[in-house]
C-alpha cells in the first residue's frame, strides 16, 4: 500500500519509471509549447524566406521520457525498410511546399 502512494520522485519510482517520473503534465505540455513555436517558426521562415536559398530543416521535437533514442521520425529509409518487411508500399514523406503553406496560411 505504501509503495503505490509514494511521491513521483522517490527513489523506487525513479528505478522503476526513469525519467519518466520528472515529467508531469506541465512539462509535457512545455514540450509540445516547444514543438509548436519552432514549427511556427519554421514555416515562416519557409514562407517569408529567399526561394532561391535552400530551405532550412524541419526542427527536431524535444526529447520526450520513454522515446526511443535511436529510434528517427519516418523518413525514405525506413519506408524503404517498411516495405522491405512488409511488401506495402508507404506514402512518401516530404514537407509543403512554400506555395502550399502560402494557401494554407492565407
Amino acid at each position: 500500500m505504501l509503495i503505490a502512494h509514494l511521491p513521483r520522485d522517490s527513489s523506487v519510482n525513479r528505478r522503476l519509471h526513469g525519467e519518466a517520473v520528472e515529467w508531469g503534465a506541465a512539462e509535457h505540455l512545455l514540450a509540445a509549447i516547444t514543438d509548436h513555436l519552432a514549427a511556427a517558426n519554421w514555416m515562416t521562415s519557409v514562407i517569408n524566406g529567399d526561394p532561391d536559398e535552400e530551405r532550412p530543416d524541419y526542427p527536431e521535437p524535444v526529447p520526450r521520457p520513454g522515446d526511443a533514442e535511436d529510434e528517427d521520425f519516418p523518413g525514405p529509409d525506413q519506408d524503404q525498410e517498411r516495405e522491405r518487411e512488409h511488401g506495402d508500399a508507404a506514402v512518401p514523406t516530404r514537407g509543403p511546399s512554400p506555395g502550399e503553406l502560402r494557401l494554407f496560411f492565407s
